[in-house]
């Protein structure tokens, strides 16, 4: 389902839809609070968390390939460990691009998959345990900041630069799964995406509250910055006709991405996030393409959901996280080349 426009109000203007359903967030609030006492496993190898606040996308994917690609590139055995929202199996499997589908393991596992060792676990704990045993020295959990199954290494907090913590008030209220200073208090370092004026923004708005989140910290949650950028792969989008179909957070920021590539982008069909690519709705967006002389393009985390046969007949426009300070992050992480994180 769309968010509702009321989630991105402003904290001090939040709406009336907000303030009358702001019990049902307390309770929220108030189960992950008493969820997050449970003890968890500490593993005996470096687990980095990359989590969110919000639900629904904020980039945590393309910032997982691009940590693990760092790790690889550093000689670091990386694995990565999720949960395999959208697919049937409970795990932990290792995800085969070659013999799973997006229904069995999920469409963000299949993506990632192509970057590193992925395993799908229902009990992350069970999913961390089996990449250790495959030879993992280091394991990436792409989401599981409110899950306290396993004891992590260092927790990072992706942010949407663009909408940053909405209205800060939590479900069905607002976007949040727990309260801003509650969940910045646990948190290593936040990461926020986005253009460098959304970055500005966020920081003026919520860098106060980043600054207040961990007593403990001199200056607070270090907050670093990062922004997605297309691939490189010399297609050339200018003027090319296109119908856009996108199933992920936030379609609109694939869609802008499209049109400045120089794309005429004739029709935009955005769709749930992880909603399933049928027959009948592939047939359908082929037909308005041909309608309208189009090329249907989509995003690679959509394509890997699409049946085998169809995927030829359809673009995609591949992006990849770039970090403002990969260096500074590494070292905030606490990996092969000292901490500068409590």
């Amino acid at each position: 389902m769309k968010p509702p426009r009321f989630w991105f109000n402003l904290p001090e203007a939040p709406g009336w839809q907000a303030r009358l359903l702001a019990p049902l967030g307390w309770l929220q609030a108030l189960a992950t609070r008493w969820r997050l006492q449970r003890p968890g496993w500490r593993p005996d190898l470096p687990v980095i968390c990359i989590g969110n606040l919000n639900v629904g996308g904020t980039g945590k994917t393309p910032t997982t390939i691009a940590l693990a690609q760092m790790f690889a590139s550093q000689g670091q055995a990386v694995h990565i460990v999720s949960r395999g929202y959208g697919g049937r199996l409970s795990g932990p499997v290792r995800v085969d691009a070659q013999r799973h589908s997006a229904a069995e393991v999920g469409d963000e596992p299949l993506l990632m998959a192509a970057f590193a060792p992925v395993w799908v676990a229902r009990d992350r704990a069970a999913g961390v345990r089996a990449a250790k045993a495959a030879g993992a020295a280091v394991v990436l959990m792409d989401d599981g900041f409110q899950n306290p199954a396993v004891r992590q290494h260092r927790s990072l907090v992706v942010v949407d630069a663009e909408v940053g913590f909405g209205n800060a008030r939590c479900l069905p209220a607002g976007p949040l799964r727990e309260p801003v200073a509650e969940g910045l208090a646990r948190a290593d370092l936040v990461l926020a995406i986005g253009n460098a004026q959304a970055r500005a923004r966020f920081a003026r708005r919520w860098g106060p509250v980043l600054d207040a989140a961990r007593g403990q910290a001199p200056d607070g949650v270090p907050l670093l910055g990062a922004r997605i950028e297309p691939l490189a792969t010399g297609m050339d989008w200018r003027g090319l006709r296109v119908l856009a179909f996108a199933g992920i957070g936030r379609p609109e920021k694939f869609f802008a991405s499209l049109a400045a590539q120089g794309a005429q982008v004739l029709r935009a069909q955005a769709l749930s996030d992880h909603q399933p690519l049928g027959a009948a709705l592939f047939a359908r967006l082929e037909r308005e393409a041909r309608a309208l002389g189009a090329q249907l393009v989509t995003t690679e985390k959509d394509a890997v959901r699409l049946p085998q046969a169809l995927r030829s007949h359809v673009l995609t426009l591949p992006v990849r996280l770039v970090f403002d300070e990969p260096e500074h992050l590494m070292r905030l992480l606490g990996i092969g080349g000292g901490s500068e994180a409590g």
